[in-house]
């Protein structure tokens, strides 16, 4: 069974942060969870470091400072190990028991994925929009900066990229251009080919989006499974 290690960087989440771990812990396939808080005042940590006394495979990294998602990604990339998988979590995003597997099994039968992430639900059970996105060009920016994808029902074609989360869902797993931050399973082997996510980056809509476009241009593609 392949093994992933699982990556949730945390600042003032609170009390959701503990049922995020548990989740994972809960789950066959995570060897390890890595939690890198990055200076939270809310003590969220606490039970977390407590429960880490416990549970040989949860790590807790507290750094004194907000140093940013992506570089608290990359401290918790080296402690990861040489699992096959990384699953870069939202503290806020709670695992369906199943849907790690699902994802597992959509990275097995598409050799050529490099990146997979789910359906991601909003409490009240609707698609959280972003989950299934494209690339963000000068043209899709300029439209969702002005909002002017409030036009797409008068024109469907020349808005058709947009608000995708609105169109019927796939019967199975399907390729997108980009996929949502919040969950995101990574091959490992993937990962160290395009390279750690940049320092410099803060902007966590720009490093999924540059995650998906450097393993596109690797060869390598962004895969939705459905349903999760």
């Amino acid at each position: 069974m392949p093994k992933v290690s699982a990556i949730i960087v945390n600042y003032n989440a609170g009390r959701v942060l503990n049922e995020a771990v548990n989740l994972l812990l809960g789950s066959a396939s995570i060897a390890k969870v890595i939690v890198v808080d990055n200076g939270s005042t809310d003590n969220s940590m606490d039970e977390i470091e407590r429960l880490a006394d416990s549970r040989s495979g949860l790590i807790c990294i507290r750094n004194n400072k907000n140093l940013g998602f992506a570089k608290a990604c990359n401290i918790a990339i080296a402690a990861a190990g040489e699992n096959d998988y990384l699953l870069f979590l939202n503290p806020d995003c709670l695992v369906d028991c199943d849907a790690l597997e699902t994802l597992l099994s959509c990275m097995k039968s598409s050799p050529q994925a490099g990146i997979a992430g789910p359906l991601i639900l909003n409490p009240d059970g609707t698609e959280q929009a972003g989950g299934r996105r494209a690339i963000p060009t000068p043209w899709r920016s300029f439209i969702r900066t002005f909002g002017l994808s409030r036009f797409s029902k008068r024109y469907p074609r020349l808005f058709s990229d947009f608000l995708l989360h609105q169109q019927l869902l796939p019967d199975g797993a399907m390729e997108t251009e980009a996929i949502s931050g919040a969950c995101m399973l990574v091959r490992r082997d993937a990962m160290l080919d395009v390279g750690l996510l940049m320092r410099a980056i803060f902007c966590i809509v720009k490093i999924w989006t540059g995650a998906c476009v450097s393993a596109r241009r690797d060869g390598k593609s962004c895969s939705y499974p459905m349903p999760v």
